[in-house]
């Protein structure tokens, strides 16, 4: 497959030590050649694949010298696209590097679009579409675990297993269709309905445990949108920076003081968290205030996880009572704070408000409890079994959606099987099951999905 040559900047905007230009196409060495000038003299036309050179660019139309370079050279097949690369390493300024960039593309490359390096890799058939959504998984990782995930998803660990519950069904299907050719022998019949139930059953209970570990996937993907709720100055910004191991929001005295959210990642063993700090719960005349209490509560419908912050140093409040009901049937962990104060709150009414929510006492201000405060997180979400690395991972909502449509069907075929439906009946949900394992790798998905897939990419991957 050929395509025209592409050129953008793969590194992150800003100054650096270096910044990197990549081209990818049939004529991104033509295009480098042109515009490179080694010490020696040579072309880069005549160089072997996966070398780097030292040179500058210049601007064929006016002679000048527009920058000091490394240029690497990888020829297809051998490369991230399969199709010819050049990398111009230059130096990392705003300046420097969008010269370089205007001079490819005044050369004959044509800005890629967003994903556009990585589609070119699924297209040119170096990896599958689950590899492809892995690349932008590795990019964004939060932990370690999250990259793990990720590295074993770009390595192909998913793909490997999907196309052998693929080719079960496909095996499946073969002896359909020699039932319906060969309807006059019985024992066809005999044979293939048993066999389809035995596959078919063995592809649901691998879907099932893809989706077992599916929630703590797209936790380790997207991360635990976090919120830390209570009344004002009960010590929700204190705790943020525990956290956080940063003064990201300001401490005081003062009731009221976060007017706002505020958000940040953290990680907490090894479970990202999308912590959100909000604005003290409670009635309020401040109109300022009143919009961060309001904001607040939009948030809270939006949490996987409600950390509910109490002060040991009060007696629960009507206000405190409300927050329960509010968060009542989410997964929350109860944080009674300012434990080194002398103790108010009673203990067992908060157990009883609680729904069996874990409670865990701190100190923010002596920093103790933290410790607890993380175990309890993982625990609730990850129960230690995260620690397996053995198990395949499904953490993208795409997957995950398109795993349960699998598992509807191959069901659907299995009561079918059982309850004597017309094999050539069964085999309509066995061949939909088979499609929509397929949309999961790419083989049997739709160019418009593919291509809104690819546009959440980062320019230059």
């Amino acid at each position: 497959m050929h395509f025209d040559t592409i050129a953008a900047i793969s590194t992150p905007m800003g100054e650096g030590a270096i910044a990197i230009v990549r081209l990818s196409g049939d004529e991104a060495i033509q295009i480098a050649d042109r515009i490179f000038r080694s010490p020696s003299g040579k072309s880069l036309l005549n160089e072997q694949s996966h070398t780097i050179h030292y040179g500058h660019l210049t601007d064929p139309s006016s002679g000048e010298t527009v920058e000091e370079v490394m240029v690497s050279l990888m020829k297809e097949p051998k490369t991230f696209t399969r199709e010819d690369v050049v990398e111009v390493n230059c130096h990392g300024g705003l300046v420097s590097v969008n010269r370089v960039l205007e001079l490819v593309l005044r050369e004959g490359a044509r800005l890629a679009e967003p994903g556009e390096f990585t589609k070119r890799a699924f297209l040119n058939g170096r990896i599958d579409l689950s590899q492809s959504e892995a690349v932008m998984d590795l990019i964004r990782a939060k932990t370690d675990r999250a990259m793990n995930v990720a590295l074993n998803q770009m390595e192909g660990k998913l793909s490997r297993l999907i196309k052998q519950l693929r080719l079960a069904l496909v095996e499946t299907l073969a002896q359909v269709e020699v039932k319906i050719d060969y309807p006059e022998y019985d024992e066809v019949e005999e044979t293939t309905v048993p066999y389809m139930i035995e596959k078919c059953t063995w592809v649901k209970e691998e879907i099932d445990k893809l989706l077992r570990t599916s929630a703590q996937g797209k936790i380790l993907r997207e991360g635990l949108a976090t919120v830390i709720v209570g009344r004002p100055n009960v010590g929700k910004s204190s705790l943020l920076n525990s956290l956080v191991q940063e003064n990201k929001a300001i401490v005081t005295d003062i009731a009221g003081t976060t007017r706002d959210i505020i958000e940040e990642y953290v990680n907490v063993r090894g479970v990202p968290l999308r912590l959100v700090d909000t604005a003290g719960i409670r009635e309020t005349e401040d109109i300022v205030e009143r919009i961060g209490v309001e904001r607040s509560r939009q948030v809270l419908k939006e949490a996987d996880l409600i950390l509910l912050v109490l002060n040991s140093a009060e007696e629960l409040s009507v206000e405190d009572e409300r927050l329960f009901t509010a968060v009542s049937g989410m997964d929350k962990i109860v944080v009674v704070n300012k434990t080194d104060l002398e103790q108010k709150i009673d203990l067992a009414k908060v157990k009883e408000l609680t729904d069996d929510a874990t409670i865990v006492t701190t100190s923010l201000l002596a920093d103790e409890g933290i410790d607890e405060l993380e175990e309890a997180i993982a625990g609730l979400f990850f129960e230690g079994n995260i620690e397996s690395e053995d198990l395949t991972y499904v953490s993208n909502a795409r997957h995950i959606a398109l795993l349960h449509k699998a598992r509807t069907t191959i069901e659907e075929a299995l009561g079918a099987a059982e309850i004597g439906i017309p094999i050539d009946m069964i085999q309509i949900d066995v061949t939909r099951t088979w499609e929509i394992l397929g949309e999961i790798i790419g083989d049997t998905v739709q160019e418009g999905l593919i291509n809104e897939l690819f546009s959440r990419f980062c320019l230059g991957k």
